[in-house]
């Protein structure tokens, strides 16, 4: 059986029948679309129904010039008739942390429904109302000030819109009413001199929906028992989060480690190779320069890279920036893929700092 509608995610599904991620997916994302029209109201003094009306109206015109380009095309399947748009599915850049912690917990759940449930994910570590195309931010106090004042709020906050209920209690036969309600965020620190911590969300379904994140895990292998121990008390039917570790990959252990012996082999072992395929990173937000421009690159699950680099824009009198799509990747970008791309584009031949330069005058 299958619900054919979604009317909350903040009530008790009165049905009695599980949903899909899918369509927890979709609700989610209709929640984020009132959100917007509602600020968007507010910003142009007008009725929530006016910009709603404004919106259809707008999509009406963008499905007729679909079809009328010859973009759409008619397909039966199982004696049904549908229409879909032939297109690529490409990540946006998000410019805020709710767009982006938005963005991670759909891939991460996107993943979880793959049955993967050892996750890696590092988010851009931006302050509250900061924007992301904004440079990064040094962090005087260490690694305690970066989680105080981004690491905690932003992973408190993306497992708070997670929804990964354990697979083998998920049936459709279900009689158990799904709750939509939030979890309840519980937050310990592990090492307060290392900034790091372990996160729960008590699901309001019961234990089987449980989520834990470890936040600003290192290469100490007092983080590698330490995940071995949860990972085993969780169970693989449980989603398990590394949220901004302090390594790249295998190799960031070295080969000697006076401060990790043994590391890299129980690294391999615990995080890397572990049943399930080790701790897959199922979203990225990185963001670095490279020829002197600020490029960001974005990984969402399952799809490809994203690869941006941002242009100053006053058009309106103030110095914002644009983020321009230089184009995907399958494989984890590098320096080298970001030049060559931007060597490609015409607005970035000339260098930031002569653009800079040549805008004071």
């Amino acid at each position: 059986m299958r619900i054919t509608r979604i009317t909350s995610t903040n009530n008790d599904n009165p049905t009695g029948v599980v949903p899909t991620s899918a369509q927890i997916e979709a609700e989610k994302l209709r929640d984020q679309v009132r959100k917007i029209r509602e600020q968007l109201a507010q910003l142009e003094k007008k009725s929530l129904e006016e910009v709603e009306n404004e919106a259809l109206e707008k999509k009406k015109t963008e499905q007729l010039h679909l079809q009328d380009s010859g973009r759409k095309e008619s397909v039966s399947e199982e004696g049904r008739k549908s229409t879909r748009v032939r297109s690529t599915r490409i990540i946006v850049l998000p410019e805020t942390s709710e767009e982006q912690i938005c963005q991670a917990a759909l891939a991460v759940e996107r993943a979880f429904a793959d049955g993967i449930t050892r996750q890696t994910v590092r988010l851009a570590l931006v302050r509250e109302n900061q924007l992301i195309s904004s440079d990064e931010d040094e962090w005087p106090g260490g690694t305690r000030e970066m989680f105080r004042e981004a690491g905690r709020p932003l992973s408190e906050s993306l497992l708070s819109e997670i929804r990964a209920m354990s697979l083998k209690n998920i049936t459709s036969s279900s009689n158990t009413p799904y709750n939509y309600r939030p979890p309840t965020i519980k937050t310990q620190d592990i090492l307060d001199f290392d900034g790091s911590a372990l996160i729960t969300a008590e699901s309001a379904n019961g234990p089987s929906g449980d989520v834990q994140a470890m936040v600003f895990a290192n290469t100490d292998t007092k983080y590698i028992y330490d995940i071995r121990d949860i990972s085993k008390t969780l169970g693989m039917d449980r989603l398990f989060i590394l949220i901004n570790p302090f390594w790249k990959d295998l190799e960031s252990w070295g080969v000697f480690n006076l401060f990790a012996p043994g590391g890299k082999r129980l690294a391999k072992e615990i995080i890397f190779d572990s049943e399930g395929g080790g701790f897959q990173e199922t979203y990225v937000l990185s963001r670095w320069t490279v020829r002197g421009e600020n490029v960001a690159a974005v990984k969402a699950y399952p799809y490809d890279w994203e690869l941006f680099a941002y242009l100053e824009d006053d058009t309106f009198g103030s110095n914002t920036e644009t983020a321009i799509r230089l184009g995907s990747t399958p494989e984890k970008p590098t320096s080298a893929n970001f030049t060559e791309l931007l060597n490609s584009r015409p607005e970035f031949k000339i260098p930031r700092t002569m653009r800079q330069f040549k805008r004071s005058f």
